[in-house]
C-alpha cells in the first residue's frame, strides 16, 4: 500500500475543518475584549425581509480593548441595525452617532467568567470529538483496505499510527486553543 492507496491529507483536511469551526465558535464567545469575531454571527434584516450578515451592511472596527464602532454604509438601515444588536444574545446596547453605531463592553462578572470558561470547553470538547471521529473514518478505512488485501498488516499498523499521530498534533492545536480562550476570559 502506498501513500496514495490511503490518503493522509483528507483526513487532516477534515481536522482542520473542526479547528476552523473551533475558531469560529471561541471568537464568538464574548470575553470582555472587544473583537470583530463577536458579531460575525449577527444578521440585519434590511432592504425588505432579507436577512444579510452585518460585516455586507457596515464597516466593523476595533476602537479600543472594550469598544466597537460599526460604520453603516446606508445610513437608512441604521435602525434595523440597531434593532439587530439589541435583539441578538449579546446582552450589548448600542450608541448611535449618525451612521456609526458604537457597543462599548463591559466586564464580564466573575460568575459569567466561569460561564464562559465551561462553554469555550464544551466548544473543544465538541471539536475532539470530530477529530477523533475523522480518525475513526480513517481507521476504518485503513481496516477494510487491509481485509480487501490492498494492504498488509504492516502497512495498516503504519497508517494506523500516522493517523494517530495527526489526531494527536490536532487535539494539541484544540487545548491549546482553549488554554489562551480560557486565558483571555480571566483577564479582566
Amino acid at each position: 500500500m502506498d501513500e496514495k492507496t490511503f490518503e493522509t491529507k483528507e483526513y487532516a483536511k477534515r481536522m482542520d475543518g473542526a479547528l476552523e469551526v473551533l475558531a469560529r465558535e471561541l471568537g464568538g464567545l464574548r470575553s470582555g475584549r472587544a473583537s470583530i469575531s463577536l458579531l460575525a454571527p449577527l444578521n440585519v434584516r434590511a432592504y425588505g425581509e432579507a436577512s444579510q450578515p452585518i460585516d455586507q451592511l457596515a464597516s466593523l472596527n476595533v476602537v479600543d480593548a472594550r469598544t466597537l464602532s460599526i460604520n453603516v454604509w446606508d445610513a437608512s438601515i441604521v435602525p434595523a441595525v440597531e434593532k439587530a444588536i439589541i435583539e441578538s444574545d449579546l446582552g450589548l446596547t448600542p450608541q448611535t452617532e449618525g451612521s456609526v453605531i458604537r457597543l462599548h463592553l463591559p466586564s464580564p462578572s466573575a460568575e459569567r467568567r466561569q460561564d464562559l470558561t465551561k462553554i469555550a470547553a464544551r466548544y473543544a470538547e465538541e471539536a475532539r470529538i470530530a477529530v477523533r471521529n475523522v480518525r475513526r473514518d480513517a481507521i476504518d478505512a485503513i481496516r477494510k483496505q487491509e481485509k480487501e488485501k490492498v494492504a498488509s498488516q504492516d502497512e495498516a499498523q503504519h497508517f494506523s499510527e500516522m493517523v494517530q499521530k495527526i489526531t494527536d498534533q490536532y487535539v494539541g492545536k484544540i487545548d491549546e486553543a482553549l488554554r489562551n480562550k480560557e486565558q483571555e476570559i480571566a483577564t479582566p
